[in-house]
């Protein structure tokens, strides 16, 4: 017999399998549609009757990848009105267990709760409530317009887990054991949850996967990326101009202007904030509002925003990868070419030469690579865990095993089936010979996480900088590559 439990809202009948209930396409919000689109999340209208929670829901308005990264990391897009929406999965039996609340990645500008990979069930099957968050993206959940809150999407995942808090408890989860979880974008999102005042209480434990506490941009800077926005549509950048118009048409000017963004990456037109920030390849950040996200992330953190919530955060060895190797970016730079890039980002003097010894025979595509990964990832998490380690145990890691597929090494994204599980499911860029060992010491980590804040290996420290390396023989390693951290200051 399907399950029935009741939310706000109403009630919702969920499905059973191998003893973990999952109840998809749940809303924790109004449909944020028309005029509303560009408004707070509102409280979810309530339904009559039993409402099935089958099915995937809407997702927020997304273009998928481009092809060269689709073939790998394929999107989830579907449409509907309905898309602040959560999944969930947990255990058919049992009460008071911990919860993990997921906030999927894709630059601020795609990711869905519905993509296989984040399917939930080994997290049920191993006690844990897993809850998947579907939030606004691009303009409606990160653009700065007249007559518009700031950070919608950032809004929308405060409101999720004010949902969870008030919900937890009907699928057996305890809501003040609650773990929030995130990769890029959606680690992004965890980081600055942990700055934000309105978040404070709504989590106890925070886990930032290939994230940063350095993303957030200026007010100043958003709104030169929102009026390029508006200059392409032909209208003002105000809420009710924006409201007016066909989502899909905002969604086609706002990639038109990423790609305006990565081919002029002039300082003058998008602000320095949002280059730095996103590397050239991403133009949508939480702002800096003075309010919800008061300051850098990472500055709110090292001042105490986050006191006690225990740390989470590591990075996969090859980030960049995924976005200079399947484009054919790697392919096409010269020896000659990297201290030019150098020069022009500002790397410290001795950062080509560092990155370029310590890799003998290699590439300069692969050292750029490396270098772009240090400078995106692990330079900013390595800031991060240093933040909060004078206010919580911090634990750190870094995904090592490098994919067959592609050439593309250990790149961003590839632990994700490994953590959840899903290898089988979602493992499109692990191919089909991944480690099935690897996918079980990465997930009973998370759940060991999630359960008590301890995933199995000893905190990191500015002490002792300990990191757990996961690869098919994973080990702990004190000071890695800690030569190339150095250089960057």
């Amino acid at each position: 017999m399907n399950p029935v439990v009741r939310v706000t809202g109403g009630l919702v009948r969920g499905s059973s399998r191998d003893g973990v209930s999952s109840f998809l396409g749940i809303p924790y919000a109004a449909a944020a549609v028309g005029a509303d689109r560009y408004r707070a999340p509102r409280p979810v209208a309530p339904w009559e009757g039993v409402r099935d929670a089958l099915e995937h829901g809407p997702t927020a308005s997304q273009a998928p990848y481009p092809p060269a990264i689709g073939a790998i990391l394929p999107s989830t897009v579907n449409p509907g009105d309905e898309y602040l929406n959560v999944d969930v999965w947990a255990p058919a039996e049992g009460g008071g267990l911990p919860v993990m609340v997921w906030l999927p990645g894709g630059a601020f500008v795609r990711g869905a709760n519905s993509m296989p990979t984040y399917d939930g069930s080994a997290f049920g099957r191993d006690g844990v409530v897993l809850v998947g968050v579907n939030y606004r993206l691009g303009v409606p959940g990160f653009a700065v317009l007249d007559g518009a809150p700031t950070n919608l999407g950032i809004r929308d995942q405060v409101a999720a887990l004010e949902w969870v808090r008030d919900n937890a408890a009907a699928f057996g989860g305890n809501p003040d054991d609650v773990t929030v979880f995130g990769e890029s974008a959606g680690g992004m999102s965890v980081a600055t949850l942990m700055a934000s005042p309105a978040a404070r209480g709504l989590f106890h434990r925070a886990v930032v996967q290939s994230g940063s506490g350095a993303a957030a941009c200026t007010l100043e800077d958003a709104r030169k990326v929102s009026a390029e926005v508006a200059a392409q549509l032909g209208v003002p950048a105000t809420a009710e101009a924006f409201g007016a118009l066909d989502p899909e048409a905002v969604l086609a000017a706002q990639t038109a202007v990423g790609l305006a963004l990565q081919t002029d990456p002039d300082p003058q037109r998008w602000g320095q904030s949002v280059l730095r920030r996103g590397q050239g390849i991403m133009s949508f950040f939480p702002v800096i509002d003075g309010e919800l996200v008061p300051d850098l992330p990472e500055t709110c953190i090292a001042g105490g925003s986050a006191a006690g919530v225990p740390l989470l955060i590591g990075t996969t060895r090859d980030e960049f990868r995924l976005f200079l190797v399947p484009t054919g970016v790697a392919a096409g730079v010269t020896s000659e070419a990297l201290p030019l890039l150098g020069a022009r980002y500002g790397w410290p003097e001795q950062v080509v030469p560092t990155y370029a010894g310590n890799r003998g025979q290699a590439s300069a595509g692969e050292v750029l690579a490396a270098i772009l990964t240090d400078v995106g990832f692990r330079v900013p998490s390595a800031r991060l865990a240093a933040a909060q380690s004078s206010w919580a145990p911090v634990h750190a890691y870094e995904f090592a095993w490098a994919t067959p597929v592609g050439g593309l090494g250990a790149c961003h994204g590839l632990e994700l089936p490994f953590v959840f599980d899903t290898l089988g499911v979602g493992g499109l860029m692990a191919g089909d010979a991944a480690p099935q060992q690897l996918a079980d010491g990465m997930h009973r980590a998370w759940v060991a996480f999630g359960r008590d804040g301890e995933p199995g290996w000893r905190p990191w420290t500015t002490d002792d900088p300990a990191v757990m390396v996961f690869d098919e023989a994973s080990s702990v390693v004190t000071g890695l590559r800690a030569d190339e951290l150095a250089v960057w200051g």
